[in-house]
């Protein structure tokens, strides 16, 4: 009697213990641990762009018990601008929103956005294209507005038809709740393997009138500059003539969304867009190069970088934010490609990972770069410390200096290759465990 009693408790010990680790995979799937380099003061306190509204809603697209649908509403006679991922497979979403904008879009009636998570809406053929269409003329009857300024987003697994009905379901209730303070429930609501909210803001004075922009961004995988690598949506209450809104939109991208990378791997459904209300009371900017151009472009581009270094910084696994500067190239163009190939290093950034300054993977990097580069004229830098010069390493560098510079959680690689006045700089993250736990299991 007293073995069946122990076997019993036993038993019990055992499910007890099957019981706390299944709650615990179920809280990692529900909300995972928040990136160590996540901003220390949470989502920050974006000013209200009049002429917006939010709203999102639970569709089950792939999330249970989470909202995983947004619904952007911008005034009638809004401009809008957008870059797109250049895949040579990019999703029915995106192909739709470029068709769009060729075209000058209807003056009178509002813009919409409606982006779900969970499901990508790429490599999905004619139903994909259904899919799109059927959301667009749902968005478009409860909006009141015409299909053709409808955008749409989808983000998540690749290759699996979009249960849309599920979206168009919701819409009817995401126009009856939009808000003018819920961009973080929409930053929120795009989100896929994201561990934050990413938001950004700045404003500048215009015509003696302050100009506010806001926005928020998705992105924490599948990330490689070939365009935007993730979703960001910008708005701001400015007014710009649309050409001059996309002119400015496609330069700041080169500087801020083209210049990241987390993992080498450009997105099916990369699409950044900016929305000008109009509403700010000021006159509208027809020139890029004049003073109210010029001062608008830096502030929005202040945004941009500034949401580019979050989605980095929300990288898969991430522990370290890292600049890759490059000088000395022969050319802006040559320096690019060496700063990614140092970025993008698979030795580079698990070096990194292990708190490792194992500078060699750096003159690696830089070699296989196939760019122009003086071996006894390059230098490298760990931050302020000088790791390398005249074709060795320096003669007053210390391991124990670039080991304790590791240990940073942001840090800056700058190398200087001596051949021409190029240069560039990119952002990148380490590459960790964690990267592959999330991977291998991001279907699952």
């Amino acid at each position: 009697m007293g073995g069946k009693k122990a076997k019993l408790k036993k038993l019990k010990k055992k499910v007890s213990k099957l019981k706390k680790e299944l709650k615990g995979f179920e809280t990692s799937q529900s909300a995972p641990e928040i990136s160590p380099l996540a901003p220390s003061g949470g989502f920050p306190n974006l000013p209200v762009i009049q002429g917006v509204e939010f709203s999102t809603a639970q569709a089950g697209v792939k999330y249970a018990g989470r909202d995983d649908v947004m619904l952007a509403k911008a005034i009638a006679g809004s401009t809008v601008a957008g870059v797109f991922t250049r895949s040579s497979t990019r999703s029915a979403p995106v192909l739709d929103c470029q068709n769009k904008l060729k075209k000058p879009l209807p003056t009178d009636m509002p813009v919409a956005i409606l982006v779900n998570s969970g499901n990508s809406n790429a490599f999905t053929g004619a139903k994909g294209d259904g899919s799109v269409q059927a959301i667009c003329t749902a968005v478009s009857k409860q909006v009141g507005t015409a299909t053709d300024c409808v955008f749409t987003a989808s983000t998540g697994v690749i290759g699996e038809p979009l249960p849309h009905d599920r979206i168009v379901a919701q819409i009817s209730q995401l126009n009856a709740t939009l808000s003018k303070d819920k961009i973080k429930a929409a930053a929120g609501a795009i989100m896929t393997t994201d561990t934050f909210e990413k938001g950004a803001s700045a404003s500048v004075v215009l015509d003696g009138k302050t100009t506010h922009i806001a926005g928020i961004a998705k992105g924490s995988g599948m990330i490689a500059p070939d365009m935007a690598t993730m979703l960001v949506y910008i708005f701001t209450d400015a007014t710009v003539e649309q050409s001059v809104l996309q002119t400015m939109l496609s330069d700041l991208n080169e500087r801020s969304f083209n210049a990241i990378t987390v993992d080498s791997d450009t997105s099916t459904s990369d699409s950044v867009m900016v929305i000008a209300t109009g509403q700010n009371g000021g006159s509208k900017i027809t020139d890029a190069s004049s003073t109210q151009g010029k001062a608008f472009a830096a502030a929005l581009g202040d945004v941009m970088r500034e949401l580019a270094h979050l989605v980095v910084k929300d990288g898969e696994g991430a522990t370290k934010f890292v600049a890759i500067n490059v000088t000395g190239a022969a050319s802006n163009m040559s320096a690019r490609t060496i700063a990614l190939s140092v970025a993008n290093s698979p030795l580079v950034k698990t070096a990194l990972a292990g708190e490792d300054p194992n500078w060699g993977r750096v003159v690696m990097a830089v070699g296989k770069s196939g760019e122009h580069a003086d071996r006894d004229k390059m230098t490298i830098y760990f931050g302020d410390i000088l790791v390398a010069e005249n074709g060795w390493v320096s003669p007053n560098y210390t391991e124990s200096a670039g080991v304790s510079y590791m240990k940073n959680a942001e840090l800056s690689i700058s190398v200087d290759v001596g051949v021409g006045p190029g240069l560039a700089t990119v952002w990148t993250c380490d590459l960790t465990h964690q990267y592959i736990t999330i991977n291998a299991d991001y279907r699952s």
